[in-house]
């Protein structure tokens, strides 16, 4: 555990068990995979993923969408972000 675990509230007994979403401040389990790319950065075929729970599903849809990067959103299946896929928080 570090000073920022103990700062945000983190619960060191959870050990990063459970995919969490990525709204700023959200401890909420995810349930959603926010696929995106930046354009000008990414390969056409990257895909980097912000994870949401219900409540910020539609904030962070929208935030891609505005800037136009976001690709698609589909179900988290059993808590677990696939391996050729990456998380970006």
């Amino acid at each position: 555990m570090s000073i920022f675990d103990f700062a945000a509230g983190t619960d060191p007994a959870m050990g990063g068990s459970a995919a969490m979403c990525s709204r700023k401040a959200c401890r909420s389990e995810a349930s959603w995979q926010l696929l995106w790319n930046n354009p000008k950065i990414h390969a056409p075929e990257r895909r980097k993923i912000w994870l949401a729970c219900g409540d910020h599903r539609d904030w962070l849809e929208d935030y891609l969408q505005t800037r136009g990067l976001w690709k698609e959103t589909v179900p988290l299946e059993d808590g677990r972000v696939p391996g050729a896929l990456e998380q970006d928080s």
